[in-house]
């Protein structure tokens, strides 16, 4: 199974470049708090790095134990 890993908007788009923004936009964050969580792809997480200095990432855990 994939590792999964949620990403939480922490900043404002305001002053960010429009690739920041489209980015943002396409990992499915669109208001300031606002959470998605992804498969760790190495796409999703290229565009993490694009964005890193906007979002907050952290690995979700397997609470059901299989």
């Amino acid at each position: 199974m994939a590792k999964k890993i949620r990403v939480r908007l922490i900043r404002s788009l305001s002053g960010s470049l429009p690739k920041q923004r489209a980015t943002v936009r396409c990992l499915g964050l669109r208001k300031i708090g606002s959470v998605r969580e992804h498969d760790a792809t190495p796409v999703i997480e290229g565009m993490i790095r694009i964005v890193s200095h906007l979002v907050s990432v952290e690995e979700v855990s397997n609470s059901c134990g299989v």
